[in-house]
């Protein structure tokens, strides 16, 4: 954050952190209500009587409506523009995490999240896409980046909140009832921020697209940027051009780290971090308080990441994460495999749960929303971008709906050791088919993935 604001004041325009502030709400929207629902479930599940199934479908509402919500958003980003979209989030929100609050039957709270999940999948999408094309091209990474860390933010302060709550009468009421807050920051928030100049641009609003750069870059460049602007929406692609010729191995790319992120078992952990935790025989107080480490490493290794992933590049930190995630998967396993470590080592799930998201944290956590904001040509990013979204929250959608019945039904030892086995499989295909893209033109990520692609098919007409 300091980064920002540095950059911000050499840029001479301190606007430009407000507005990635304001408009990275909607990421903190996305956290908050991935990492609350951890908490509230263990009061949930009594006070209404929730069963496993019930369980599993509370939290799978937000997730089906969130693959709603980026499907529709796509479209009503370019129908009606970036900022009254994300309004309309921030609204639908407010009022969804009130009626959370409110509800008086598992069957009304599913329904509140299907619609708090449609806000949720709308600013996982519009959100880090408004940001990008507001922000000036120096500091374009770092504020697409600082999406990812408010996402992060958000979990950690509803992990809070739960502990905050857990001794209070209607715990689990005021933990999803609070949400409304950053919702209306968000709505309110937007009312003053500028709209995209790209989407200005394309529906022939150029003088309100200058207006727009002057608020957010200065006077420098402007022309510029609107002839580049106006070159990309001149030539612009549709999601039915995504599977054909030199874009389907980024496809292949974006959609690759889009489910493997989920099948990896993420969101079990965010979800329901304070669920495994009582399984290895923690008090619901002592697991929600534990579940506080977990956020607080979350957000320190996310912070790294960001700071070092223009360094190193994204591949290390992928590979590496990967190989963290996949041992973490394995000792959980054998934690709740063997009852003698359970009795002498009863610190190790809540270990292997550090390490586990410490490795998610640093790399597939923030690579993904990166590289799929980097390997896209700009012609075709929103319909490839749209795509990917739906895809990661279709697989965290399948992940957090299957985790309780699966503990269940095989025994979470197998569980977790099925998630490594996936960790293994990720490694290979990020190793053999994710390009590094650091200090690339998106013309140059593209040239590799297309040639390697041309290469590939070569090899195999010679062989036949």
């Amino acid at each position: 954050m300091a980064n920002l604001v540095t950059e911000a004041r050499r840029e001479g325009n301190p606007f430009l952190f407000v507005l990635a502030t304001i408009a990275a709400i909607g990421g903190f929207l996305f956290g908050y209500d991935t990492g609350v629902i951890s908490g509230a479930l263990l009061f949930i599940k009594g006070d209404l009587h929730a069963s496993s199934f019930e369980q599993e479908a509370i939290v799978g509402a937000l997730l089906v409506g969130a693959v709603v919500g980026a499907i529709v958003s796509g479209w009503l980003a370019n129908k009606i523009g970036r900022r009254p979209t994300k309004i309309i989030s921030g609204c639908i929100y407010a009022i969804a995490a009130l009626v959370c609050a409110f509800s008086q039957s598992t069957g009304e709270l599913i329904a509140a999240r299907f619609v708090l999940g449609y806000s949720v999948g709308t600013a996982s999408f519009v959100s880090p896409m408004y940001i990008a094309e507001l922000a000036p091209k120096r500091m374009r990474g770092g504020l697409v980046s600082f999406n990812q860390l408010m996402i992060v933010t958000g979990i950690l302060a509803a992990y809070i909140v739960d502990f905050a709550f857990k001794g209070v009468s209607n715990n689990w009421r005021w933990m999803l009832g609070l949400g409304a807050i950053p919702g209306v920051m968000l709505a309110v928030g937007m009312f003053m921020m500028p709209e995209s100049p790209r989407w200005l641009v394309d529906h022939g609003r150029e003088d309100e697209a200058r207006e727009s750069l002057r608020r957010s870059h200065g006077e420098e460049g402007i022309d510029e940027e609107i002839d580049e602007i106006k070159q990309v929406s001149g030539n612009r692609r549709s999601i039915v051009d995504l599977f054909g010729g030199a874009v389907r191995p980024m496809m292949v790319v974006g959609l690759g780290l889009a489910i493997f992120q989920q099948l990896v078992g993420i969101n079990t952990v965010i979800y329901y971090a304070p669920t495994i935790l009582s399984f290895a025989g923690k008090s619901t107080s002592g697991a929600i308080g534990q579940t506080v480490f977990i956020g607080l490493t979350n957000l320190i290794a996310t912070i790294v990441a960001v700071l070092l992933l223009d360094k190193f590049g994204r591949r290390v930190f992928l590979l590496v994460g990967t190989v963290g995630l996949t041992v973490a998967l394995v000792l959980l396993g054998l934690f709740f495999h063997s009852t003698s470590i359970q009795n002498n080592y009863s610190w190790l799930a809540l270990g292997a749960l550090i390490l586990y998201i410490a490795s998610f944290a640093i790399g597939l956590g923030p690579v993904f929303w990166l590289m799929i904001s980097e390997i896209f040509p700009l012609d075709v990013r929103e319909p490839a971008m749209a795509a990917c979204t739906v895809a990661n929250w279709g697989f965290n959608f399948l992940v957090s709906f299957t985790f309780l019945s699966l503990a269940s039904g095989i025994g979470k030892p197998a569980t977790f050791w099925m998630y490594a086995v996936i960790g293994v499989i990720a490694f290979a295909f990020f190793a053999v088919k994710v390009p590094e893209t650091r200090g690339k033109s998106l013309e140059q990520i593209e040239h590799e993935l297309t040639e390697e692609r041309a290469s590939r098919s070569s090899g195999e007409t010679r062989t036949a």
